[in-house]
């Protein structure tokens, strides 16, 4: 079952309201279950797009199908993901013919496209984000469409996005756009999964992300051919909208489906723009602990206060001073995210512990705060 959603909410993706889009191709839709590029589909995509750039927006793909392009061509099983080194072969192989198409099919309708190739470490450490932040941006206003996508040839199962829902979130706020669309085997959020339940019903506008919409979710990918599902969307969603850029989740399954955008999907409203480098820290994936914190500290978090150590209630995981934490709440819902100012033995040891304690306990001047409101971004 679809719904229609409200052209009114579409408008978010227009030119004259989304300057910079990023445009997210599911691993379905770009390759067909012989793992050959759906050249025509593909060809009615990059009109629309070239339609949108005509118009002034600026445009960079995230583009999926690599693994799947390459199983094929190496007559890999599973789809070549039977392990991690068949998933890095295909993926090698397919990288570099999939950015052939691309550029190929995008010099014909005279854009010229560039190819960028991330892992996980590339987005989360801040040096090289504003490196890639820089690229994207020089490309961007010169007129360029980059092409990007996981390295997977080189990325772990222990160092990897894992899905490009994810990874379309993040370049969003490092390339600070405006919008993401994720274009899927999926039209959108529906409140429960229609496959096992026919009478479905489509959320077409998410104001809040919250534990109901969550809820929704489903791990599942529908073609068995990506890595994501519903549930890699959502994630995808908080990220976006943390670094002020709306997302869609719409159907791939038609032709041209950027200019039939109008007829179906769920919308995810942003918050206001976010500072860079606040975006940045709420759209990290590798925490390496968490701190806990009671009623108190809540309180003083949203008034924009720092992490205090009297507030602290429990540490946990493997931290050093620099690393991304999350700042749990009394009832376990996360907070904020931010960098720790100490490393996990000592916030341990300072654990409910007032200021004035701090350096008979650790031996040293302490510094002011377990997370200091400068390097701390709230949910």
């Amino acid at each position: 079952m679809t719904a229609r959603a409200n052209p009114k909410d579409m408008t978010l993706f227009a030119p004259a309201a989304c300057p910079r889009l990023i445009v997210k191709v599911g691993s379905a839709l770009l390759v067909d279950r012989e793992g050959q590029v759906r050249r025509d589909w593909l060809a009615g995509l990059v009109a629309d797009l070239t339609e949108r750039v005509q118009a002034g927006q600026q445009i960079a793909i995230v583009s999926s199908g690599a693994i799947a392009l390459g199983a094929r061509r190496l007559k890999l099983p599973k789809g070549g993901r039977a392990s991690l080194e068949d998933a890095q072969a295909a993926a090698a192989t397919g990288q570099i013919a999939l950015s052939g198409v691309w550029a190929e099919l995008l010099h014909a309708q005279g854009l010229t496209a560039a190819q960028i190739l991330v892992t996980l470490d590339d987005l989360e450490d801040r040096r090289r984000y504003l490196n890639v932040s820089a690229t994207l941006d020089r490309l961007l206003k010169l007129g360029v469409v980059p092409v990007i996508n996981e390295n997977d040839s080189v990325a772990t199962e222990e160092i990897r996005f894992g899905d490009n829902d994810r990874l379309a979130a993040r370049v969003a706020s490092a390339a600070g756009a405006d919008g993401v669309i994720l274009l899927s085997d999926v039209d959108g959020l529906y409140d429960s999964n229609p496959t096992t339940n026919p009478g479905a019903t489509l959320i077409p506008l998410v104001e809040k992300l919250d534990a109901r919409i969550e809820a929704m979710a489903d791990s599942g990918s529908a073609s068995g051919m990506g890595s994501g599902g519903m549930v890699s969307k959502i994630e995808a969603a908080r990220i976006a909208i943390s670094a002020g850029a709306h997302l869609a989740i719409a159907t791939g399954k038609v032709d041209h489906p950027l200019a039939r955008l109008a007829e179906g999907g769920t919308i995810f409203l942003a918050k206001q723009n976010a500072r860079a480098r606040k975006a940045w820290l709420r759209g990290g994936l590798t925490a390496k602990g968490m701190i806990h914190i009671d009623a108190g500290a809540v309180n003083a978090l949203k008034q924009g206060r720092s992490l205090l150590s009297a507030g602290a209630t429990r540490v946990e995981g493997r931290f050093a001073r620099g690393d991304l934490i999350v700042v749990v709440g009394p009832d376990g819902t996360q907070l904020a995210r931010g960098l720790a100012e100490y490393d996990h033995s000592d916030a341990h040891r300072i654990t409910g512990k007032r200021s004035e304690e701090l350096a008979d306990i650790l031996g040293y001047a302490p510094r002011a705060a377990l997370v200091h409101r400068s390097h701390m971004a709230l949910l």
